[in-house]
C-alpha cells in the first residue's frame, strides 16, 4: 500500500478527536523522550518543546476564532493552558522547572479526549 493511499484511509477513518489525541501521543511521546535527555542536548529539548508549544499555540488560535464552536468557558481554559505552556516551556528551558507539568497536562487533555470519544 502507498504511502498516500495509507493517508488517504487514515484520514476518512479518524475523527477529529481521534487525530487530536493521536496528535497529543505524538507531541507527548517527545516530551517524554526529552526529560530524559541530558541537559546539554540542548537541540533535542527544543524541538519537543517548540513542537508542543505550536500545538498549543495551535489549539489557543482556534479558541480565539469566533465562529469556534466550543463553549467560551472552555475556550478560555484552552486559551489559558496555551499560555501557561508558553511560560512553563520558557522555565525548563532555563532550567527552572521540569518537563513533568507539561507531560500532566497533555495526558490530561488526552484523557478527556478519549472519554469523550468513548461516550460518542
Amino acid at each position: 500500500m502507498s504511502l498516500q493511499a495509507y493517508t488517504a484511509a487514515t484520514a476518512r477513518a479518524e475523527s477529529p478527536r481521534d487525530l487530536e489525541y493521536r496528535l497529543f501521543g505524538q507531541v507527548t511521546r517527545a516530551l517524554v523522550h526529552a526529560s530524559t535527555l541530558d541537559p546539554s542536548d540542548i537541540g533535542g529539548r527544543i524541538d519537543a518543546l517548540d513542537w508542543n508549544r505550536r500545538l498549543w499555540s495551535t489549539l489557543a488560535g482556534d479558541c480565539s476564532d469566533p465562529a469556534n464552536a466550543l463553549a467560551n468557558p472552555v475556550r478560555a481554559q484552552i486559551i489559558s493552558l496555551s499560555l501557561f505552556v508558553n511560560r512553563h516551556s520558557s522555565a525548563v528551558m532555563r532550567g527552572e522547572e521540569t518537563f513533568q507539568e507539561l507531560i500532566d497536562i497533555n495526558r490530561m487533555i488526552m484523557q478527556g479526549l478519549s472519554g469523550g470519544a468513548q461516550a460518542a
